[in-house]
């Protein structure tokens, strides 16, 4: 049996593709798989997967030694579990940069391209085989990609991805504004989660000059329901920090509608951080910086002292 798995944290591309590759190889390929994920997903995963009526994956965090697996949407060991060295890596679907570290017994198939979603990749892999995958496949690919594309606001869109999602939406009837506006309500709904929990939804671990950092991003079209955390979420981000081996959480809200992001400065050390990163002048507990919506591309690559 292979074990379909993507980063911790998962999002909606973390939770969407490893079940859309487990179809592939159980009902193309013919090799039995399963889907699981390393920890809750956030509300709008939840949503996707109602609406596609999923069950969500088993929740596992160690994978038996020698155990085959597939590794989807990320390629950083720290992003998965820690023991995944030690299983049979068949393959790596990606798009984000190449870290280094996955060791491998044979040579296998990578996949790492410069498109805004993992989803759309296996949309290209599966080819001529999607006519044969249910609506719910499509349904999740689509889901995906309009969440990491922002509905095609994010930077990382590429016209490829915005192609593939308009192709499926049309192939299941689905309004493409109808639809997302459904799925960032899901994902704006934040009540349920503690503010270690927002902290934790969707993040990446980055070394900065010898700090480790977990860089959060909470995307929103209700920014204000965060904000009005922001006091509790400053307050959770050390022990978050400590609990995680981590010396600062660098939490950006981002809101989706006006294509801004505010990044909570809880410190000295944050304020140098935004100032240098994002040529800003910080007054205050958070600062607003326009444009900025995407981690991958605009957030990360930027960090600096």
């Amino acid at each position: 049996m292979i074990t379909v798995l993507a980063h911790k944290s998962p999002d909606t591309d973390a939770t969407g593709s490893p079940i859309i590759w487990a179809w592939y190889l159980n009902e193309v390929r013919k090799t039995p798989a399963r889907a699981i994920l390393q920890g809750k997903p956030n509300t709008e995963a939840g949503w996707m997967l109602t609406r596609w009526g999923r069950d969500m994956p088993e929740i596992v965090t160690e994978l038996a030694a020698g155990s085959q697996t597939v590794i989807c949407d990320t390629n950083n060991p720290a992003e998965l579990p820690e023991g995944i060295n030690e299983t049979e890596v068949l393959e790596i679907i990606d798009h984000h940069m190449l870290v280094g570290g996955i060791k491998t017994r044979t040579p296998i198939n990578i996949t790492i391209r410069p498109l805004a979603c993992t989803a759309t990749i296996m949309h290209d892999l599966i080819g001529d085989d999607l006519s044969k995958a249910p609506d719910w496949v499509k349904g999740v690919m689509l889901t995906c990609i309009l969440s990491d594309t922002l509905e095609f606001r994010s930077p990382t869109t590429t016209a490829h991805d915005k192609a593939v999602a308009e192709k499926l939406a049309a192939d299941l009837g689905v309004n493409v504004s109808d639809y997302a506006a459904e799925m960032f309500a899901a994902k704006s709904d934040v009540s349920a989660f503690s503010d270690e929990e927002l902290l934790r939804m969707d993040s990446k671990e980055f070394e900065l000059d010898g700090k480790k950092l977990r860089v959060s991003v909470l995307e929103t079209t209700a920014p204000k329901v965060l904000l009005d955390r922001k006091a509790a979420l400053m307050a959770a981000m050390p022990g978050v920090a400590s609990a995680d081996g981590a010396d600062e959480v660098l939490l950006f809200v981002v809101d989706i509608l006006n294509e801004e992001a505010t990044l909570l400065v809880p410190n000295d050390y944050v304020k140098q951080v935004a100032e240098a990163s994002f040529d800003a002048k910080v007054a205050g507990d958070s600062v607003v910086l326009p444009g900025i919506m995407s981690r991958k591309k605009q957030i990360i690559p930027s960090l600096k002292l």
